[in-house]
């Protein structure tokens, strides 16, 4: 078995902090000797979910990729990629950041917007850094097949995939999102 889990989800541990990673559902893009690279698929970014869909006119959802680099924009589309700078996740999706090539393609009702979810920055870890992190359990690494990365609305996905786990993850998925006020 590999100690890397390219390809994986990370599902993140209920901790007291609340930081960024808390009730996270992490798609790891890559994963190697140098470090991680991962997108965090269920945490929307309200803020600028509003302002760009004011701005071109259309329902557009952004989420907050992770903390790194939250000026850098990268897309999850479903389909025949647009370019050959791109990297394949599965037989129906890749991950770019071709942003002109992908407004334009909408623009022109080429591209269907819902098969494009927005990622404001990214989840990094640096050499050996998220092996410590799943041997000290703050990680359950998962492989989940026929994961939709581009459906819109996934608030609830940590809860579900906790759930579907069952056993002891029944407790986390239905502890509140503040453990310390349990």
């Amino acid at each position: 078995m590999s100690k890397f889990h390219k390809g994986k989800i990370l599902l993140s541990t209920p901790d007291v902090a609340g930081d960024v990673f808390s009730r996270s559902v992490v798609l790891l893009v890559d994963h190697n000797e140098d470090g991680a690279f991962g997108l965090i698929l269920n945490k929307k970014n309200k803020t600028l979910s509003e302002s760009l869909s004011g701005l071109f006119g259309f329902d557009l959802e952004v989420y907050d990729g992770g903390p790194v680099e939250n000026d850098k924009i990268f897309f999850i589309v479903r389909g025949v990629p647009i370019n050959d700078y791109h990297l394949a996740l599965d037989e129906e999706h890749y991950i770019t950041d071709d942003s002109e090539t992908l407004l334009a393609l909408v623009m022109e009702g080429k591209l269907d917007v819902r098969d494009v979810k927005i990622f404001s920055g990214y989840s990094g870890w640096a050499r050996h850094q998220l092996e410590k992190e799943i041997s000290n359990k703050y990680w359950n690494v998962l492989e989940i097949d026929h994961l939709q990365y581009t459906k819109a609305g996934v608030d609830g996905l940590w809860k579900k995939i906790m759930q579907n786990l069952g056993g002891e993850f029944l407790l986390w998925a239905n502890a509140p999102a503040d453990i310390s006020m349990n």
